[in-house]
C-alpha cells in the first residue's frame, strides 16, 4: 500500500461508496475507463481483487478485501479529501475551532495572541458552541476543538490541559448561606442556568436537587453561555453554578463561593486524528496549557468563606 497514491484510493472508495464506475467517474470528472483502471491498478499495487464487475452490469461488488479495505477508509476519507480540497482552494493556512462561548470569551484570547504571535499567517475561525462538536471534526468542518465533553472517539483524540472548580453565584444583597447549608438556602430562589443538556446545568440540578424530592428544579431562566449566565446573576434575576474563572475581581453586585464538594471539571483538547502532528495544531495544544495561568490569576471576593477554587494543571499531558 505504500505505493499506492491518493487518486487511485480517492477513486477506490468513491466506486465503492456509489457502487458503480460511472457514477465515480462523474463525481471525479473522468471517463468509465479511467476510474476502472485507477481500481485494477490499485489492486496491482495491492496484488488482491477488490472489485468484481459483471460485463453488461451497472454496478459493482466489493470482495472481501475491498469491502474490508471501504471500511478502513470509510471514517476519515471523506474528511481528508475535504481538507485537501479546501487547502488547494485557499493559500493562507486556516484552523477551525469549536469550543463553548465561555471559553473562547474568558480564556482563549491571551492563549490566541501568544499564537498569533508565532503564526500571523493563520487564520483563526471559532465556533462558539458546546454541541456536535466530534461530529463537525468528522464531517469535516472543523479542525479541532475545546470541551469539557470527553468523546471516547479514536477519530477525534482528546488530550486533558487542566481541570477546574465550579463556584456558585448569587446576588451580594442576598447575602450568604450559613456554612454548610448551602442546598437548603437556596430552596425557593430564583435557579439559573444553562440550556438542557450542557455539562455544568446537569452537575448543578444533580447537587440541588433536594434528597427527600422527585419533583425536578424550578428554574427561572436558561440561556446558552456563562456571560449570559453571569450576567443575569449581577442583574438581580437569581442565582446561578458557574466556572469560577469567570469571576474576575471587577464584580460589585455579585459573590462567588467556593463548592468543594463538587468534582473538578476537566478540559480537553481535541483534534481530527490526522491533524495530531499538524504543526500549528501542536502549538495550540501546548499553548493551551496556559489556562491554568490565565485561571490561577484571576483574584476573587474577600468574602469569609468566599474562596474561589485553584485550578488543577495536567502536568502529564493525558492524551485519551
Amino acid at each position: 500500500m505504500r505505493e499506492a497514491n491518493l487518486t487511485l484510493i480517492q477513486t477506490f472508495f468513491i466506486v465503492a461508496r456509489d457502487g458503480s464506475y460511472s457514477a465515480a467517474a462523474r463525481k471525479l470528472g473522468m471517463s468509465y475507463q479511467s476510474a476502472a483502471n485507477h481500481v485494477r491498478r490499485l489492486e496491482q499495487l495491492l496484488a488482491e481483487r477488490l472489485v468484481v464487475s459483471e460485463q453488461g452490469a451497472k454496478t459493482v461488488t466489493l470482495t472481501p478485501r475491498g469491502r474490508s479495505l471501504y471500511k478502513l477508509l470509510l471514517p476519515e476519507l471523506d474528511t481528508v479529501l475535504t481538507r485537501l480540497d479546501r487547502t488547494l482552494q485557499k493559500e493562507r493556512p486556516v484552523l477551525r475551532i469549536g469550543l463553548p462561548q465561555a471559553i473562547f470569551f474568558y480564556l482563549m484570547p491571551p492563549i490566541l495572541a501568544q499564537f498569533r504571535a508565532l503564526f500571523p499567517q493563520v487564520e483563526i475561525i471559532a465556533f462558539e458552541r458546546d454541541t456536535a462538536l466530534p461530529e463537525m471534526i468528522r464531517d469535516g468542518s472543523l479542525d479541532l476543538c475545546i470541551t469539557e465533553r470527553y468523546f471516547g472517539d479514536p477519530n477525534v483524540p482528546q488530550h486533558l490541559v487542566c481541570t477546574y472548580r465550579p463556584a456558585l453565584v448569587l446576588p451580594r444583597e442576598w447575602g450568604l448561606p450559613p456554612r454548610g447549608e448551602i442546598r437548603q438556602w437556596v430552596q425557593g430562589r430564583p435557579f439559573v442556568t444553562y440550556e438542557p443538556g450542557q455539562l455544568l446545568r446537569n452537575l448543578a440540578i444533580d447537587y440541588l436537587q433536594p434528597d427527600d424530592t422527585e419533583m425536578e428544579m424550578e428554574i427561572a431562566i436558561s440561556t446558552s453561555g456563562s456571560s449570559s449566565v453571569k450576567r443575569c446573576v449581577e442583574a438581580g434575576l437569581g442565582y446561578a453554578i458557574i466556572p469560577a474563572w469567570c469571576m474576575d475581581g471587577t464584580e460589585t453586585t455579585i459573590t462567588a463561593i467556593d463548592l468543594p464538594e463538587l468534582p473538578e471539571i476537566p478540559i480537553y483538547f481535541g483534534e481530527a486524528s490526522f491533524l495530531a502532528r499538524n504543526p500549528y495544531v501542536v502549538a495550540l495544544r501546548q499553548l493551551c496549557v496556559g489556562f491554568t495561568s490565565a485561571m490561577g490569576q484571576r483574584p476573587h471576593q474577600a468574602e469569609p468563606h468566599d474562596v474561589l477554587p485553584s485550578v488543577s494543571p495536567n502536568r502529564h499531558s493525558d492524551s485519551r
